[in-house]
């Protein structure tokens, strides 16, 4: 049983899984989508979940600082929503803020991350810790 964790853009889509216990998360890739040409890279994301053997997914909810829920999130429950319809696969959200600027703090601190290097990680790092902050948050609830 794993977790797939999503930090879900308009353009491209980080994944991360848990390990089998579900006590930590895994960057695996990153999906390009186009948000706008209504590419959403659901094909994909289906491949994973069955290679992984993922039984729920958690998507990153980009709340506003004030707690709202914007454009983003919106969008971000519109793709879980989609997910859950095309797959029947049960999708938890979690609060995001601010994680995609922790991820970057993170790689530059590595100090041999080049920018480019960073943008091409970024959204899977990102996925990673929205899935471990969910992880820490659930504790040993998972199984």
């Amino acid at each position: 049983m794993r977790i797939m964790g999503l930090d879900v853009g308009s353009k491209t889509v980080g994944v991360a899984v848990s390990d089998l216990m579900g006590w930590t998360a895994q960057g695996v890739e990153i999906i390009r989508i186009n948000e706008a040409r209504g590419e959403f890279g659901f094909k994909r994301v289906k491949e994973l979940i069955d290679e992984y053997e993922v039984t729920k997914v958690c998507i990153g909810l980009p709340k506003n600082m004030n707690n709202s829920i914007g454009p983003r999130a919106e969008a971000s429950i519109a793709y879980g929503d989609k997910l859950e319809e095309l797959y029947q696969i049960p999708v938890v959200y979690q609060d995001e803020r601010l994680t995609t600027v922790q991820a970057e703090r993170m790689l530059i601190e590595q100090g041999n991350v080049s920018r480019d290097k960073r943008k091409k990680v970024i959204d899977k790092v990102a996925a990673v810790m929205i899935l471990q902050n969910y992880l820490d948050s659930v504790g040993n609830k998972l199984l």
